[in-house]
C-alpha cells in the first residue's frame, strides 16, 4: 500500500523537521550549512512556499513554512534533499541516503501556537549547549526576528508583524519574548505533534484541519 502524502495545506502554518538517517551528521562544515540554506531559499522560491522560522542543527533542521498548494511542502524537501545530498556525498566521497525518509511534519495554528513553535525552533542551539544565547547561533531565524537582517529567504508570518507598529518595537518584543522560557508543557506539546503529525492547535482548529483533510 503506498504511503499516504503528507498533509500541508495551502495557507496554513507548518513544522517541518528533516533528521540525518539514524541522527548521522549532515553539515560536517560551515559550507555545507551555506549552500543547504542557498538550495532552501532556492526550492522555496520555486514551489511557492514562505519561510517564516528556520534552525540547521548539526543532525537536522527545523522549519516553520506556509505552503501555497497543498503539495508544496513535500516538493520543496524532496529537490532540497535531492541538491544537497547530491553535494554532501561528492564533497565526502561516500554514497547512499544522508536524510530520514519521510520527513515530520505538523501543521500550526497560527494565534497563541506559532510564536511559542517559532521560538521553540531558534532555542534549539541553546537547548543543545552549543550557545548561551540564540543570537550567537548564525544559522537560524533568530537574528532576522530579534536584530532586523534580511535572508533572502525569510518571510515575516503575520503573528510576528503584529508585536509591534514599527520594525524596532518588533525585534524588541520579540527579544523579550525569546528570553522567557518555553515551558515544558509547551514543548512537550509540540514534539508529541509533530512526532505524531498531530495537528498544533486548539480542539476548534483540530476539527477544521480534519475537515479540510477529510
Amino acid at each position: 500500500m503506498p504511503r499516504r502524502p503528507r498533509f500541508c495545506p495551502a495557507g496554513l502554518p507548518v513544522h517541518v523537521v528533516q533528521r540525518g538517517n539514524n541522527r548521522q551528521v549532515c553539515f560536517a562544515k560551515e559550507g555545507d550549512l551555506a549552500a543547504y540554506a542557498n538550495w532552501l531559499a532556492e526550492s522555496a522560491d520555486k514551489f511557492n512556499v514562505d519561510v517564516h522560522g528556520w534552525v540547521l542543527m548539526t543532525n537536522h533542521v527545523h522549519l516553520l513554512v506556509t505552503p501555497q498548494s497543498e503539495s508544496a511542502v513535500s516538493q520543496m524537501i524532496q529537490t532540497l534533499g535531492r541538491l544537497y545530498v547530491r553535494h554532501f556525498n561528492y564533497a565526502y566521497q561516500r554514497t547512499g541516503t544522508l536524510f530520514e525518509g519521510r520527513f515530520k511534519s505538523s501543521v500550526v495554528q497560527q494565534q497563541e501556537y506559532l510564536l511559542n513553535c517559532l521560538r521553540y525552533i531558534e532555542l534549539n542551539p541553546v537547548r543543545a549547549g552549543m550557545v548561551k544565547d540564540p543570537g550567537d547561533y548564525k544559522w537560524s531565524s533568530y537574528r532576522a526576528h530579534a536584530f532586523g537582517t534580511r535572508p533572502t529567504m525569510w518571510t515575516p508570518h503575520e503573528e510576528y508583524l503584529t508585536l509591534g507598529q514599527t520594525e524596532a518595537e518588533r525585534q524588541s518584543r520579540y527579544q523579550t519574548l525569546v528570553s522567557e522560557a518555553v515551558s515544558q508543557e509547551v514543548t512537550t506539546k509540540i514534539r508529541q505533534c509533530l512526532n505524531t503529525g498531530l495537528v498544533l492547535g486548539s480542539d476548534r482548529f483540530r476539527e477544521q484541519v480534519a475537515a479540510l483533510s477529510g
